[in-house]
């Protein structure tokens, strides 16, 4: 073994290691009910982060600011978050039935409550996976904004540099101008260590109609409130309420989202139909199935994608409006999530198809009662893909009887990281792997690379690996996994957790047929392992649309043959 084998496999225990250390700590932080980021506990969040060095979080163990990671952990926080001294993680405990308005991040399905001047109040209604996603981009932030105040403050904390009285003076005037506006962006630079280009585009990035100045007031935010600490003594803190701590692990809201679907289905008279569940978007299925024959005049190549980019885009919403109506007046039941799990729902009868309606055809002959039922939910987050598909595959019980699912196939199609290509290109697994345990899952996979040949993309066949979460992923461990024997192709983080519902379900709780058909594909997001490629450097924009069809189309064919 070489010098350098023996630095990385190093590096990657040291990377595991930490790994553990932040989850252990997450964990007891949970348990005991509150932490100050600035204390002994929140001192061993950001050791552990800044030793592993996520890929995503770029240069946050220098001493310049991370810009790219910044945007990327503001989009999946609620607005406003860097002005909050008290962040409060809850439960769904009534906030929504109070005057208060919720803000929902960008990136991220969550609901989240401004109380006051100071507090955050951030619904977890997914499980530990959210917790851990917002507590390492909370962290994050607690690391850049100790970057800004070590920075800024001079004379043994009794004084700030003129850069920061600048940027204040900026920030809090009424009346602001675009010379200004410059002025106070030269200063920033400064106090970031970022050349004025860097600011300026950070700062194009982040800039709404409402607020042109996000991308200053969060960094002056972030500063303050870091100083305050170090001049004043009042800490930030973060604290779990007592219901959500009472709560966590109970599935609560996945068996309120599987209950209401049962019933929809009870009450349309589908439970003994085959059902074939898909994990996949609100669009593609739909888009799939009806797209072509609802706009034939605008689209008349039947075998171009553009059909499908058109109905990305923003512009065309009539577009998607004619498509949805055709879906609706073909029979399909829309679920909007009312049980706090964030996971829409489609049910798509094909036995209400029309040939003028559906893209696809059913054998010829078969009988309305075997004609498939396509059930389609939006994305599971991280530990929620086991909750709700674990309540979901549950037999519905009605007195002392108990209804079953006629459940055919589950298929999941997903985005994830590749190990081996780029953005865009496919993922096909056999097996699953847990990180950080011994668990695996393997199974037979109904999809294959070679259903995708001939397409322009790369297709990978081999392990994936489940993470606990994406922003912890560094390119020591990544790069054992992929040259170790484990022969790991990329990284999701929900495979394991619908895996293992499926199984017990099948192999030992007996509730579906034993023999049910699984589907797995993932298209890339990013590669971790390439520089400028993580999901810190942006979307996958129309790159997107060739692999998610494919998949779909693919899906949706063996369905329709089956």
């Amino acid at each position: 073994m070489t010098a350098t084998e023996v630095k990385q496999t190093t590096r990657a225990q040291e990377s595991t290691n930490a790994i553990e250390r932040l989850y252990i700590t997450m964990r007891h932080l949970l348990n005991r009910g509150f932490y100050k980021p600035s204390g002994v506990s929140g001192n061993a969040l950001r050791n552990a982060l800044l030793l592993l060095r996520p890929e995503i979080y770029g240069t946050i163990a220098e001493d310049k600011a991370e810009l790219n990671g910044l945007i990327y952990v503001l989009e999946r926080l609620p607005e406003g978050i860097e002005e909050c001294r008290f962040i409060n993680l809850t439960s769904d405990e009534g906030f929504a039935k109070s005057h208060l308005i919720a803000i929902v991040p960008p990136k991220r399905r969550r609901n989240c409550y401004r109380i006051d001047d100071e507090q955050m109040n951030i619904e977890i209604t997914r499980g530990r996976s959210d917790i851990y996603d917002i507590l390492t981009h909370l962290t994050f932030l607690f690391v850049e904004s100790g970057k800004i105040s070590r920075r800024v403050l001079v004379d043994d904390g009794n004084a700030t540099i003129r850069d920061w009285d600048k940027l204040t003076e900026f920030v809090l005037s009424q009346e602001k101008d675009n010379d200004e506006r410059e002025v106070a962006m030269i200063h920033c630079a400064n106090i970031l260590g970022r050349t004025f280009d860097e600011v300026v585009d950070i700062q194009n990035k982040l800039k709404t109609a409402e607020d042109p100045d996000r991308f200053l007031n969060v960094i002056y935010w972030l500063g303050k409130l870091a100083i305050e600490e170090e001049t004043t003594g009042n800490k930030r803190t973060i604290t779990f309420s007592p219901l959500l701590r009472e709560r966590l692990g109970h599935h609560i809201h996945g068996e309120k989202w599987a209950d209401k679907i049962k019933k929809t289905l009870k009450e349309h008279n589908l439970m003994h139909r085959p059902l074939h569940i898909i994990s996949a978007n609100m669009h593609s299925v739909m888009n799939s199935l009806f797209a072509k024959k609802a706009l034939a005049k605008e689209f008349p190549d039947n075998e171009s994608l553009d059909i499908y980019e058109a109905l990305g885009s923003a512009k065309h919403r009539s577009l998607n409006k004619k498509v949805q109506n055709l879906a609706e007046k073909s029979g399909m039941i829309f679920l909007d999530d009312e049980s706090g799990a964030n996971i829409d729902v489609q049910i798509f009868d094909t036995a209400k198809f029309g040939k003028q309606s559906c893209c696809y055809n059913l054998p010829e002959n078969i009988p309305q009662e075997e004609k498939p039922v396509i059930f389609v939910m939006d994305y599971a987050f991280g530990e929620q893909a086991y909750e709700t598909i674990d309540e979901l595959l549950k037999p519905m019980k009605e007195g002392d009887e108990k209804i079953f699912l006629n459940v055919d196939s589950v298929s999941i199609m997903g985005k994830a990281g590749i190990l081996e290509g780029g953005k865009g290109d496919l993922m096909i697994p056999s097996a699953h792997i847990f990180e950080g345990t011994a668990d695996n899952y393997p199974f037979k996979n109904e999809l294959c690379a070679s259903d995708f040949n001939g397409y322009g993309l790369k297709v990978v066949e081999g392990t994936m690996v489940t993470v606990l979460g994406t922003s912890l992923q560094n390119r020591d461990i990544l790069q054992f996994f992929h040259e170790s024997t484990w022969n790991v192709i990329g990284l999701e983080m929900e495979g394991v957790h619908y895996q293992k519902a499926i199984q017990s379900a099948s192999q030992i709780r007996k509730s579906i047929k034993k023999d049910v058909k699984v589907r797995y594909a993932y298209y890339a997001s990013d590669n971790p392992l390439e520089t400028g490629s993580t999901l810190a450097s942006g979307g996958l924009g129309t790159t997107g649309v060739k692999p998610t069809y494919l998949i779909t189309e693919r899906i949706l064919k063996q369905i329709f043959n089956s």
